[in-house]
């Protein structure tokens, strides 16, 4: 039985998480406090601590490293009142699985925690390269849990966005992910995607580089990005008839959500660009 420590007073959010079916095994303890935290992780083991989402970000990372000295395997969580690009910069940096800040949403934070208990503890799965507030650049190992955490950090990193712009890049953002997962890594936890977020004075770019020997952008029939006008679900046929899974609309959605996608000329590497003036 996997246990979940969860810090803070907010009988809500244990309650919320608890009700998470896939979670309906787990065992949660609640504590209240600092001290008490740290009582219960002399006394006992924990897969995952989630931190007080009353807290500051810093504040959370040094309970973390705390934590760490007792206990080395642990999985953080750190719910925080608020994330600027420099504290998702710092939690990324002290390799905490997941930061959320407000409003939470106790399905997608259950969600992470689930994943957590999954992930091998000994597992970097994303490694921190270059940490600015205008560009971070990290290499990720090629799973979807892994996909799902990047998605959620860069989604603190970009909070300076409006909501619906920020949802849109973030879509794209995800569905250029998983592609580079899916076709150049082959979903293959031992090979990794470099990925940077950068924002100059004018865009927001997103360059991606997968590991893969790349692709002709003209000959990819399982792809919507290759249908032609007059049938633009063709590529469904294809995907059946080689056994693949439904999909194929990843580059195509992404596309019509950023102001530009442009390729390398093997296509393993691609840039998303999005104009913010």
């Amino acid at each position: 039985m996997a246990r979940v420590l969860v810090i803070g007073k907010d009988v809500a959010l244990v309650r919320g998480l608890r009700s998470h079916g896939p979670l309906a095994s787990c065992e949660f303890v609640a504590a209240p406090s600092n001290i008490e935290t740290l009582k219960a992780v002399r006394a006992r083991s924990y897969e995952v601590v989630v931190t007080d989402p009353i807290t500051s970000v810093d504040a959370d990372l040094a309970l973390v490293e705390e934590i760490r000295t007792i206990r080395p395997g642990v999985r953080a969580i750190v719910l925080a009142s608020d994330a600027q690009p420099e504290d998702v910069i710092a939690a990324l940096r002290a390799r905490v699985f997941a930061v959320f800040t407000p409003p939470f949403v106790v399905g997608e934070i259950a969600a992470m925690i689930e994943h957590a208990i999954e992930q091998d503890p000994g597992s970097e799965g994303i490694v921190l390269i270059s940490g600015l507030p205008y560009w971070l650049t990290v290499r990720i190992a090629s799973n979807l849990v892994n996909g799902e955490r990047l998605v959620r950090f860069m989604t603190e990193y970009r909070k300076d966005l409006p909501e619906s712009e920020r949802d849109d890049l973030l879509a794209a953002f995800r569905e250029m992910l998983m592609n580079a997962m899916e076709h150049g890594a082959g979903f293959d936890g031992d090979k990794v995607i470099q990925v940077t977020a950068a924002r100059t004075g004018r865009a927001i770019v997103y360059p991606f580089r997968d590991p893969g020997t790349g692709f002709d952008r003209e000959s990819v029939p399982h792809s919507a990005v290759s249908n032609p006008p007059e049938n633009p679900i063709a590529h469904l046929e294809v995907r059946t008839q080689l056994g693949m899974r439904p999909g194929g609309f990843g580059i195509l959605i992404a596309k019509q959500l950023v102001d530009e996608m442009v390729y390398n000329e093997s296509g393993n590497e691609v840039l998303l660009i999005k104009y913010t003036d």
